[in-house]
């Protein structure tokens, strides 16, 4: 098939076909070796141009092994042939122990492909994709194929997922029905939930930057206000020291510095009031009794000001205060972890606040009150549950805890945050993640257990957040970095790189792409992903979901892999519309034959009805109004509505129709009957017509009166002259609107209408000027 190599670069190597090749081939992505008499060279083609071949080099093959990277290229003379099929294995992967099945190849009938377990979770891994692309499904083939691996046994793992949406519970909750010593564990902040355990996190395992994160810290000055609530919540756990000594230690040097300030007397009662209103205890309140030679005072006695603006017993509250006061305590660091709670966390702000001064420092006052606020608002609201654990456990038995219970081990850990914001979320998942990372640095034989922290919507948690700025880390930074020599390993799933810690993808050392198409994510892919080619890149485009272009440590080269569809599945799943929408309950509706369109006749209108006369002259009418259905009632969504248009009929002389026309009556424009009689109390009335009368054109008149709109006039409407009976006007406001009464393809006829006001009508000016050219005459009588 291939003649001799024509072009030979640092990447690729230029090859042509032979004249006699077969060109219905398939050359695209097949695997080729170049051999000479003192190496093998494998490559991948990669175009196809007339009969010239572009050949990328892939890796070298050395003592019956794949070795990724090409560092000596293949000479002239070597020849080109397509790879062996005992040779495929070194693409594809061996089935024996250490690796583990992954999916199949496309380009080799689904030969199945494996990787090297210490090569993928011995490292950081990523898996990019599109939402929709098989991502969730293909994170969960995977493990399902490492628990279903008899060879592999992982019995000792532990996986820690921190799952957004609780995807990944259906599909591994049947974990024990591969193998009885396999177990599944499902902690969610749902409190609801029936399958799920409470997640709980001790608050007093929680250090300095982990609150510094709950609480929102946005500046270094208050990174000392948490450093100080810390320890003053520790000492008031401990038995060690009297507490409430300690807490007087702190009262009585609070209130000393503000009595030695130059500020008025009220103003140091109110500081002091203030001290005492937030921090008390039974020596310090405002009805203490104070004990003087031969007489007492109350605690607010002693604060009464003088003539001369001084306190009256300034000298007994000074003597009281130094009762309190003991140097030794200044000092004091207490030792070790104890058990205390989110109210001991807020009397130990309290405090700090006033020992410290940070309320009465302009400087400090805005820091203070917003972590005072902010700590208030987790106590009193729901994400305080999350932190209210019943007992005191260190961090090595919150840990084992988490993976083993009543002697059960949990090789799965699911912690489902779909119930929490994101902010709160990722303050979760950074606990977690650094209580984990703690415990793994601590253990004296590194490495022995290792923790795979699975974190799904990446984007979300690890992100380039200020944790740098004000902490002086971030957690997943340090775990990229530092993680893998402790056993502590990332898996990043996301759908969005371009939102992430650049560190952190950085450090991924496996990645599985899926298909993606943004082109801000493919850009970012290409800068931040090493040893990635423009190749790799391109190929991930035309990808099908539930297929992926896996490259990394645990392949020998880059490999485009069919994942196998989970069972059971997560539940990530598009929404099923049509399912939903089927307003016949998935019933298999009959097919209807399409009736065949028909042209609607409109009937010429019959005079038999009973018609309203108006002796209005030729060209006025009547306005047309639709008939409200005295029966209609809301609509129902979820009834079908017929669309069927009933067969219109011309109307029968002897059927009454409803009248769906308003008349409007008018006075004539030539009434020769000297009788008219006065508007008042004059019902129309009907009249017996013929048939052979005649349709006049209809003028477009609006009545207001009874609420028409305008675009119901209807110029085809008519209406019956008669000069036999004179219909009154109910009103002049109901009258004419000659802006739109007179249109220019109406001819009026030689004489000129005129409009007679019946006497007694009070016309307003307004009106008869609205009549423009038309003669409006007023009745004398």
């Amino acid at each position: 098939m291939f003649d001799k190599i024509v072009y030979i670069s640092d990447k690729s190597a230029n090859v042509k076909l032979r004249d006699d090749a077969d060109i219905t081939f398939n050359l695209m992505n097949l695997h080729v070796i170049f051999e000479d008499s003192e190496k093998k060279v494998l490559g991948e083609v990669d175009d196809l141009e007339d009969n010239i071949v572009k050949i990328r080099f892939l890796g070298e093959i050395r003592d019956g092994r794949l070795i990724g990277g090409t560092l000596r290229k293949p000479t002239l003379d070597a020849t080109c042939r397509v790879i062996k099929e005992e040779e495929i294995p070194l693409i594809t992967g061996e089935d024996k122990y250490g690796n583990m099945l992954l999916g199949a190849s496309p380009f080799y009938n689904d030969r199945p492909v494996f990787m090297d377990v210490n090569g993928f979770f011995s490292n950081h891994f990523a898996i990019f994709g599109n939402s929709g692309s098989g991502k969730s499904c293909g994170v969960s083939r995977i493990f399902q194929n490492m628990f279903e691996d008899e060879r592999l046994f992982p019995y000792k793992s532990n996986i820690i997922m921190f799952d957004s949406s609780a995807e990944y519970y259906n599909a591994f909750k049947n974990l024990s029905s591969i193998n009885s010593n396999y177990n599944y564990r499902f902690i969610s902040t749902n409190e609801i939930d029936p399958y799920a355990e409470k997640l709980r996190i001790p608050i007093y395992l929680l250090n300095e930057q982990d609150l510094a994160l709950l609480l929102n810290v946005t500046n270094h000055s208050q990174l000392p206000i948490i450093e100080r609530m810390l320890k003053l919540a520790r000492i008031f756990s401990q038995e060690e020291v009297d507490a409430n000594a300690y807490k007087n230690h702190l009262i009585a040097k609070a209130i000393m510095a503000i009595l030695y300030t130059n500020q008025t007397a009220p103003n140091k009662r109110n500081d002091i009031f203030s001290i005492i209103a937030s921090c008390s205890t039974p020596e310090f309140n405002l009805e203490s009794t104070i004990q003087g030679v031969g007489y007492t005072r109350k605690f607010r006695e002693c604060f009464l000001i003088d003539q001369f603006g001084n306190f009256t017993e300034s000298v007994l509250m000074t003597e009281y205060l130094n009762k309190f006061i003991k140097e030794e305590y200044d000092n004091y660091e207490p030792e070790g972890s104890v058990f205390y709670t989110l109210d001991t966390l807020e009397k130990a702000l309290n405090f700090t606040l006033i020992s410290e001064g940070w309320l009465r420092n302009e400087n400090t006052y805005g820091d203070s009150v917003t972590i005072k606020v902010r700590l208030h608002s987790l106590i009193v609201g729901q994400n305080a549950k999350y932190f209210d654990y019943p007992s005191f456990i260190n961090l090595e038995q919150f840990i084992s805890s988490l993976l083993i219970t009543n002697g059960r081990k949990f090789q799965f850990v699911n912690i489902n945050l779909d119930d929490v914001d994101d902010t709160f979320a990722k303050v979760i998942v950074k606990i977690y993640s650094r209580l984990i990372f703690s415990f793994a640095k601590g253990l004296s034989n590194r490495a022995s257990i290792p923790f795979h922290l699975i974190v799904e919507e990446a984007h979300r948690y690890i992100q380039n957040d200020t944790d740098t700025f004000l902490i002086g880390y971030n957690i997943f930074d340090r775990i990229a970095k530092e993680g893998r020599k402790y056993g502590v390993i990332l898996g990043l799933i996301t759908q969005r790189p371009v939102e992430m810690s650049d560190t952190v993808i950085s450090q991924c050392s496996n990645f599985l792409i899926f298909k993606m198409n943004h082109p801000a994510d493919v850009d970012y892919i290409k800068k931040m992903v090493p040893n990635i080619s423009d190749e790799i890149v391109e190929k991930q485009k035309t990808l099908q979901a539930g297929t992926c272009l896996a490259f990394g440590m645990a392949f020998k080269i880059p490999l485009i892999v069919r994942l196998k569809m989970p069972d059971p599945a997560p539940k990530s799943g598009n929404c099923d519309v049509v399912k939903i929408w089927d307003g016949n309950g998935n019933k298999k509706a009959e097919p209807k034959n399409p009736e065949p369109e028909t042209k609607v006749e409109i009937p010429k209108q019959q005079v038999n009805s009973p018609t309203f006369i108006s002796n209005t002259p030729a060209g006025a009418g009547r306005i047309p109004t639709a008939v409200p259905d005295l029966n209609n009632k809301a609509p129902n969504m979820m009834e079908q509505v017929s669309t069927n248009i009933p067969e219109q009929n011309p109307v029968k002389p002897s059927e009454e129709q409803p009248s769906k026309f308003i008349d409007i009556p008018a006075m004539p424009a030539n009434n020769t009957n000297e009788q008219v009689p006065q508007n008042k109390d004059l019902n129309p009335q009907p009249s017996p017509l013929n048939n052979n009368d005649v349709m006049h054109p209809y003028n477009s008149v609006q009545n207001y009166n009874a609420n028409v709109d305008d675009g119901a006039l209807n110029p085809e409407s008519t209406y019956i002259p008669t000069n036999d009976t004179i219909v009154s006007i109910p009103g002049a406001q109901s009258f004419l609107n000659t802006e739109t009464s007179l249109k220019p393809n109406i001819t009026l006829g030689e004489q000129q209408p005129q409009i007679i006001i019946p006497a007694g009508q009070n016309v307003s000016p307004n009106l008869m000027e609205g009549f423009g050219n038309i003669k409006v005459v007023t009745e004398d009588k």
